[in-house]
């Protein structure tokens, strides 16, 4: 069965528009972006799409691409202080010579929906996190919603990222599956991949996930992305459709779900 992300996400979407209504907040969605990358603004398009399909306003802060270390942390600590801002992100990736990491913990966990500060992840990862990171969110949805049970599962994560690998190592263990992670470092991945229930990967490299290296029956969830010959394409060869019992692909897949998961965070943050 091949995961049909867009339709999870219109599900989610119903929900929020409904809880938003019912609530009267207002609730604001603040983005930092640095530079005129029309990649990044084409993310950033669909966000404020889903946005405004539930009624959440989105500010967008421009900055320029040359901006310092410094003053690009102290303009995001400003917007993080503008009460109005219920939660605040960074549209990644930044400009190389900035420390990601340094600019992220300026937000505050309580306006932090993207779940990317050193404090927000260490909230999560000793189990004191109302919401879980966007891309465990969405993986979590797919779960539920085909009823699959993660405790005695045998679980590989491909890629120990910040943004997919780590999160959802921790969240697996915590739900009870015995997880192994694997990287370019390890030798001879298909002893693991061919052992795995569940493969999760988010290395963003074209297809490096085969189908002769899994079993019959395997759940297989895409979460890399790059560019292959000008289309955008997952680490997951989609021929694995043929041998999964459950496919995320890429494009399709946990990506519109995580777009829903950043605003149902948002929307718990804000209560």
């Amino acid at each position: 069965m091949i995961v049909n992300g867009k339709a999870i996400a219109q599900k989610i979407k119903s929900s929020l528009k409904e809880e938003i209504s019912k609530s009267g907040k207002k609730i604001r969605l603040a983005v930092l972006k640095v530079g005129k990358d029309p990649v990044t603004a084409k993310y950033l398009e669909v966000k404020k799409k889903f946005a405004e399909a539930i009624g959440v306003d989105v500010r967008i802060y421009e900055v320029s691409v040359d901006i310092s270390n410094n003053k690009l942390r102290e303009k995001l600590s400003e917007i993080v202080h503008i009460e109005e801002n219920t939660g605040v992100i960074v549209q990644l990736p930044l400009p190389e010579k900035i420390n990601m990491q340094y600019i992220l913990d300026a937000i505050i966990p309580e306006k932090d929906p993207d779940m990317l500060s050193s404090r927000a992840l260490g909230k999560f990862s000793t189990g004191k996190s109302r919401i879980l990171p966007p891309v465990v969110g969405a993986i979590k949805a797919i779960f539920d919603e085909n009823k699959i049970e993660l405790k005695g599962k045998n679980a590989v994560v491909v890629g120990a990222g910040k943004l997919v690998g780590k999160p959802v190592a921790s969240w697996l263990i915590g739900e009870g599956a015995t997880v192994s992670v694997i990287d370019e470092n390890t030798k001879n991945p298909e002893d693991y991949t061919k052992k795995a229930d569940i493969i999760i990967s988010g290395v963003g490299k074209p297809k490096i996930i085969k189908g002769d290296m899994v079993q019959d029956g395997v759940i297989a969830i895409d979460c890399g992305t790059s560019e292959s010959s000008g289309q955008v394409v997952g680490d997951i060869d989609p021929d694995i459709s043929k041998k999964a019992s459950i496919f995320a692909p890429v494009p399709g897949g946990v990506g519109p779900i995580t777009i829903a998961m950043l605003f149902k965070n948002l929307i718990e943050l804000a209560k």
